[in-house]
């Protein structure tokens, strides 16, 4: 049944990646406490745990979505993946604005080898900005090196999803179908955020704009992060 392969998944996940979700935390917690932005990235689907990451109910206000259009596949199958197999693109990307020394950056990648995730954990290492990785060493060492180096080696933490070589979970003796990382990138990342909200009872939390009180409650977060994050406009 695909509901034990699921809940399989994520328990494995939790249990394996509990001191890199309070290490992740800390980081976070971090950057919040110096008023710096956690900037989130992600290529093909893993753009689908960026848009979690961005303007979500009960997410972080502080969040900068780091986005290019040729990157999602809606805009171009297989121009997406032409895109994040590209050097330079990352530039390109970080050159509107990138993490500095109070910031964090969070890279989601499953496979975490082609050049647009690398670069962009190496900039902004390069910047002084911590890396937190959301990806699968198990798949990261399957797949065809394309930048030297791999996400995960150039990360400070590595949060694990453990997705197999090839995302597909089902059936378990011949995967072909029911991908994973996007249900495990969602989870380890509100794994993080519970843990931040733990450790500073502060953090500045959108509210559902669709319950009483949620415009309303929103209106200092826009007028406080809006002028350092242009996307929320």
């Amino acid at each position: 049944m695909i509901q034990d392969l699921v809940v399989d998944a994520v328990s494995t996940a939790e249990k394996n990646n509990t001191d890199e979700v309070a290490r992740a935390a800390g980081l976070v917690v971090k950057s919040l406490r110096a008023d710096g932005l956690v900037f989130t990235a992600g290529a093909g689907h893993s753009l689908a745990a960026v848009a979690e990451t961005f303007y979500r109910a009960g997410g972080l206000a502080c969040v900068y979505p780091l986005y290019h259009p040729e990157l999602l596949p809606l805009h171009g199958a297989r121009s997406s993946t032409r895109a994040e197999r590209r050097s330079g693109l990352a530039a390109e990307v970080l050159a509107a604005k990138a993490p500095g020394p109070d910031d964090v950056l969070v890279v989601f990648s499953t496979s975490g080898v082609n050049p647009y995730p690398v670069e962009l954990a190496r900039a902004a290492r390069a910047a002084g900005a911590p890396v937190i990785a959301v990806s699968s060493r198990q798949s990261v060492a399957a797949a065809p090196r394309r930048a030297g180096t791999t996400l995960i080696e150039e990360a400070d933490v590595v949060l694990d999803t453990g997705v197999r070589p090839g995302d597909a979970s089902f059936p378990v003796e011949e995967p072909r179908t029911a991908a994973l990382s996007t249900i495990l990138n969602a989870h380890l990342w509100n794994s993080v955020l519970a843990k931040v909200v733990t450790l500073a009872g502060d953090t500045p939390l959108w509210r559902s704009s669709n319950v009483e009180g949620g415009d309303e409650a929103n209106a200092s977060l826009f007028a406080r992060y809006q002028p350092r994050i242009p996307p929320l406009g």
